[in-house]
């Protein structure tokens, strides 16, 4: 991608917004698409809360998109996750054919963008970036699992 890196601040800071919906309950992840620079589809992660184990909030934003165009195709949106995406969402995101992903905080645990797997670095015709504000997603989520242990 050759867009610069700030370009990609508002619509991560609209995630992280979108992540705190998840708390109490849930890991605080935000997921939204954007389509011709418009926002189209906004989730947050509701596993606990639903009771959905795919409940993930980039599962959720993909088929709010499909929902939104009338197409399960989503080659022309980008898709912004405060989370680099696990297996189970690049698989998703592939499958969409989504046509970029921009993520925060990398996954060391389940990334599936180059931390622990390589799923989505596989497609070559999908462009990732990931780290934007990489610090604060990353704080987001540390201080959601430290209250989490608290209890």
């Amino acid at each position: 991608m050759k867009e610069s890196r700030s370009q990609h601040e508002a619509p991560i800071r609209h995630a992280m917004r979108l992540a705190e919906q998840a708390l109490p309950a849930d890991v605080p992840v935000g997921a939204l698409i954007v389509y011709q620079g418009q926002i189209i589809a906004e989730a947050y992660n509701r596993r606990e809360i639903d009771g959905n184990p795919v409940g993930h909030a980039e599962i959720l934003a993909l088929q709010s998109a499909a929902q939104h165009l009338g197409r399960w195709r989503l080659s022309e949106t980008q898709l912004y996750v405060t989370l680099e995406p696990c297996p189970m969402c690049a698989s998703a995101i592939q499958q969409a054919r989504v046509g970029a992903v921009i993520f925060g905080a990398y996954d060391p645990v389940m990334g599936a963008c180059g931390s622990r797997y390589g799923l989505l670095l596989d497609s070559p015709d999908l462009p990732v970036r990931g780290g934007v504000l990489e610090t604060e997603c990353a704080q987001q989520l540390r201080t959601f699992f430290q209250q989490t242990r608290q209890k």
